[in-house]
């Protein structure tokens, strides 16, 4: 079950790295474009040759597709009774917290050297690991940009009260909303206003 969730949780960080691989590859893409009668095609072994670093983010973004389809439908029912909200912070600072922490400075990393390449696959898988073992997995960048929004809150039902919930939700929550939830980790769920 926690292997599950630890592979559940890397799956949301890859996700959260799109814009990343996105601007890497506008700014690495190296298409020889060439107008004339003697033009010809270089061939695909020398264009995947010159574009290493853009073939694996395209990889990586295709990747990233299919593990927001994953999460989307992970997500599409849910398990739980109704939980009225008691307390409620609005947390989607928390996705710029990790764009401008994150994502921006690696951009500026050179890319047509291996050895920085090397280096920037050491500091995401490295991150990455941080991320899962502090469960910030969910400042999610991605999300944000699909819709997604970020609350701290109280959950209460007749019975439980659960504190300092992360809640993951398309919807705007308020004080007193009903929400059925998924538990995405022990402290963090995806909520849907009931």
């Amino acid at each position: 079950m926690k292997l599950k969730q630890n592979i559940e949780k890397f799956e949301l960080y890859i996700l959260s790295l799109w814009l990343l691989f996105v601007l890497i590859t506008i700014l690495t893409i190296n298409i020889p474009i060439c107008f004339g009668e003697k033009c010809s095609f270089i061939g695909w072994s020398d264009l995947i040759r010159k574009n290493i670093a853009p073939t694996i983010c395209i990889s990586l973004i295709i990747t990233g597709i299919f593990l927001f389809i994953r999460f989307n439908y992970r997500v599409s029912g849910s398990k739980t009774l109704p939980m009225r909200i008691v307390e409620i912070e609005d947390t989607n600072y928390e996705h710029l917290t990790f764009l401008a922490t994150y994502i921006i400075p690696l951009i500026s990393i050179d890319l047509s050297d291996s050895r920085y390449l090397l280096v920037l696959t050491i500091v995401l898988i490295t991150i990455g690991i941080i991320y899962v073992k502090t469960d910030k997995f969910y400042a999610n960048p991605t999300l944000a940009i699909l819709g997604y929004r970020l609350y701290k809150v109280t959950l209460k039902t007749r019975t439980d009260t659960r504190k300092d919930v992360i809640v993951i939700t398309r919807d705007r929550l308020s004080n007193s909303d009903k929400i059925r939830t998924i538990d995405l980790d022990e402290k963090v769920c995806f909520g849907r206003v009931v």
